[in-house]
């Protein structure tokens, strides 16, 4: 009978990979919706960074009908891939944290106890920035929306960022020291 450590990792394992399929999906799905490809005109990147209500009126304007539209649906789209990306890297940084305090790897450990939440918060931060982001789809969104989504968009690539390094680190001393390991 698998012990509860065993059957956490296993279980862990199937989440990671569902969540990675989900993350990829999302990833592509996103591309191909983007509000670009059919106004050929600004991304929805340059949305969420637009920072003034004139940039992102300019933004709303080039974009036409069509090109709102689909800015819309990657914008409620992207609340799925928040809830993929944010688990997937937490998971992700658990897991590092786990094999790293397994490993004697003290550094990496204590870094884990903060940064897997970092992707959680990078979700957070973006649900937050696509409300602001449509609130000024749909003109309602003032002087105040446009900055604030501008500044969430910061903090979350940079949360991520660090989340997706962090599980990266991991993967890379792992793979090692498999590597180095006499057969």
């Amino acid at each position: 009978m698998p012990s509860d450590s065993a059957t956490v990792s296993l279980h862990r394992k199937r989440a990671l990979i569902l969540l990675g399929i989900a993350t990829g999906a999302f990833t592509v799905i996103l591309e191909l919706i983007d509000p670009s490809h059919v106004s050929h005109g600004p991304t929805i990147l340059n949305f969420e960074f637009a920072g003034s209500q004139s940039r992102a009126a300019q933004i709303v304007s080039e974009w036409g009908p069509k090109g709102r539209s689909a800015a819309h649906l990657s914008l409620v789209l992207d609340y799925g891939y928040m809830l993929s990306y944010g688990l997937f890297f937490a998971l992700a940084g658990f897991a590092v944290r786990e094999t790293a305090r397994a490993r004697g790897w003290r550094r990496l450990a204590a870094i884990g106890v903060v940064v897997p939440f970092f992707a959680l918060a990078a979700a957070t931060f973006d649900a937050t920035e696509n409300v602001a982001l449509l609130l000024t789809l749909a003109g309602n969104g003032g002087i105040f929306a446009p900055p604030f989504a501008a500044v969430c968009s910061a903090i979350k690539f940079t949360l991520i960022g660090i989340a997706i390094l962090y599980a990266l680190s991991g993967l890379a001393l792992r793979l090692r020291a498999r590597l180095l390991q006499p057969s």
